[in-house]
């Protein structure tokens, strides 16, 4: 049984900073690319970055390109998200997901292309 645990989330105000962690077990980490998303209150769940599975090659939103950075560790089965120069546009849960490749092909931005997910961690930022 896949697990994902996001961790990290939490209060901050605008120019700030948060570390995103997600522990997945249940699954060869390093078979996958893995992908975050984020969902604000009464909008859509949508993609914001992705990272191939040796973490040589990542994508961003444009809403996030320059103050987001994703990472991976593969011994330890945990990606990362770095978020830098937080505004209250990026307030929302948080979620960690499996890719159903292993490198981000351009179905990267779509849900459904994803097969496990995590119960996600909340982000808030304030101005």
């Amino acid at each position: 049984q896949v697990h994902m645990v996001e961790s990290g989330g939490g209060s901050v105000q605008s120019g700030g900073s948060l570390r995103l962690s997600c522990k997945v077990s249940g699954l060869t980490f390093e078979d996958y690319a893995m992908g975050w998303f984020r969902q604000a209150p009464g909008k859509e769940r949508e993609a914001v970055s992705c990272i191939r599975w040796a973490g040589d090659e990542t994508t961003y939103a444009d809403s996030v390109k320059g103050r987001f950075t994703i990472s991976r560790d593969n011994p330890e089965n945990t990606l990362y998200l770095q978020m830098d120069s937080l505004n209250p546009e990026d307030t929302g849960m948080y979620f960690c997901a499996a890719f159903q490749l292993s490198y981000c092909s351009k179905l990267w931005i779509r849900r459904s292309a994803y097969s496990s997910w995590g119960q996600g961690t909340q982000v808030t930022v304030s101005s």
